[in-house]
């Protein structure tokens, strides 16, 4: 077998798509498991849908997954460059070479007048395709003599270059998800292969890209499927060895009605882009990264959209996934999105990780949020809360109270924690405190001794200490608390409520 060599080929047209980015893991595993090559190449050949920055975006998304391209305009390769419109010289090669042949024309109807044929159809109930049956009775190389067409070259004359589709060819198809099918010829149009700018479409461009990378597989979304029948005609046109193919189910909504969309997103308040994403309007959408993902959970959680061996294990590892992956177990129907999974997965990552590994992720949100670091204490709020939360960002809204001390109190929480002998209570226990070491399990005997000496029950110590401290009837065990703010500030908290109550 020669050398696996994939490519994921995005346009940078916007935010690259959780579904591209699955598109991408796909072939990154199949490349990593056989030893092979994993290539991106950015196809922009598109200039009028080009949006600024994406190319950047796709690329910066890629990495932050981990999924590292062996080739690629970032890093080069020996098939450089790896950018569609820096390879223009490239495609008129092959298009002058595919026009010698008997599977290309030229065709000078106008934009207007096919607008005008289609209307037409579309009165008599028809569509209109520019194809077998109706491009003998258009303005074409095929129809016009060969001094007709010179002139109108010599004139000026805009033109577009399309594939002459053969007639009545049963077309065999073979996919390694879908499995093998027919089309006939007939069905098809015949495609424009270079526009009248100058510039190659998406299927000349893609498969002379494909055959001069070497591309041994082809990965992509099923939405390409219907161009397959093409791409096979246009490699046997240019007597070129077709790689193989795989088209991935689609992700579909939660509800599993249709494609997810970034609208879903917004409507269940989850991420559909890998890392936050600008649009030209203004409006940012909020990216897995931004949200709080690991990397390795949105591996996780993408690569079982659609696979699954035979064991229905749910936790892998990158390294595992290489191991375990065959694009022969990709369903060939849609996969349902499941933010709670994604959620889940989230969670998994997070207990995984050592507290210290936290840290770093923590003091990033206290710093946006202009609070200080303290790297011994937030260790110890991330060690007492973690096991609570899903995301980093869940641990430092839960640990808030450390920061600021409380101010106002509910009135229903009063009523349940204050009682006429509290604040007598609290000035003793005061004293107490701060005669003892601050740690948690002497300032837990402290409490509990000073409860059984004076028969007093620990709800009637616990509460309006709890209420003092964290400001709500809420929270991890108070002495640990007590432990992670220092003696001084525990103190002082407390008197502040004494002087409340």
């Amino acid at each position: 077998m020669s050398e696996v060599r994939v490519r994921f080929a995005p346009s940078p047209t916007g935010a690259l798509h959780i579904g591209g980015v699955r598109t991408a893991l796909y072939n990154y595993l199949l490349a990593k498991k056989l030893g092979g090559k994993f290539i991106i190449r950015i196809e922009d050949t598109d200039q009028n849908r080009l949006v600024k920055g994406a190319e950047k975006y796709i690329l910066d998304s890629l990495n932050w997954l981990g999924l590292n391209a062996d080739e690629s305009p970032e890093v080069g390769g020996k098939f450089a460059p790896y950018k569609q419109s820096e390879r223009i010289e490239i495609y008129k090669k092959y298009i002058d070479q595919i026009l010698e042949t008997e599977f290309a024309y030229l065709a000078f109807d106008t934009n207007d007048e096919l607008d005008i044929l289609r209307k037409e159809y579309e009165q008599k109930g028809l569509v209109f395709s520019y194809g077998v049956d109706t491009r003998k009775k258009l303005k074409n190389s095929i129809t016009l003599s060969k001094n007709e067409v010179n002139e109108l070259i010599d004139n000026g004359i805009p033109y577009v270059v399309r594939f002459k589709i053969p007639e009545n060819k049963n077309i065999v198809v073979k996919d390694i998800v879908r499995g093998t099918f027919t089309v006939e010829s007939k069905t098809l149009d015949d495609k424009v292969l270079f526009k009248a700018d100058g510039m190659p479409t998406y299927h000349f461009a893609n498969i002379v890209d494909d055959h001069l990378m070497e591309i041994s597989h082809v990965i992509r979304g099923e939405e390409w499927l219907p161009s397959l029948p093409l791409h096979l005609l246009l490699y046997e046109a240019m007597n070129w060895d077709a790689p193989e193919f795989a088209h991935l189910p689609l992700i579909l909504k939660p509800e599993g009605n249709g494609k997810l969309s970034k609208r879903d997103g917004d409507k269940y308040g989850f991420p559909v882009f890998p890392l936050n994403f600008t649009d030209e309007t203004g409006k940012t959408s909020i990216g897995y990264k931004e949200f709080g993902y690991f990397p390795e959970a949105v591996i996780n959680l993408l690569a079982l959209i659609g696979w699954s061996n035979k064991d229905n294990k749910e936790i892998y590892s990158l390294d595992e996934l290489i191991k375990e992956f065959d694009l022969n177990e990709v369903s060939k129907s849609g996969a349902r999105f499941n933010p709670e999974k994604a959620v889940w997965f989230n969670n998994y990552y997070l207990q995984q990780k050592q507290n210290i590994e936290i840290v770093p992720l923590f003091q990033e949100i206290l710093l946006r949020n202009n609070i200080s670091i303290d790297s011994e204490k937030d260790l110890a709020i991330i060690s007492l809360l973690k096991e609570r939360a899903h995301f980093v960002k869940d641990i430092f809204e839960e640990s808030l109270f450390f920061y600021e001390r409380p101010s106002t109190f509910l009135e229903s929480d009063l009523k349940k924690a204050v009682k006429e002998d509290t604040k007598s209570i609290l000035e003793n226990i005061i004293n107490l405190f701060s005669e003892i070491d601050f740690k948690e399990d002497i300032i837990t005997k402290t409490i509990t001794d000073f409860s059984e000496q004076n028969h007093i029950g620990m709800g009637r110590i616990m509460m309006p200490l709890r209420l003092s401290l964290v400001g709500e009837m809420r929270g991890p065990n108070v002495p640990k608390i007590m432990e992670i703010l220092g003696k001084e500030e525990s103190i002082k908290r407390i008197n502040l409520f004494i002087d409340t109550i």
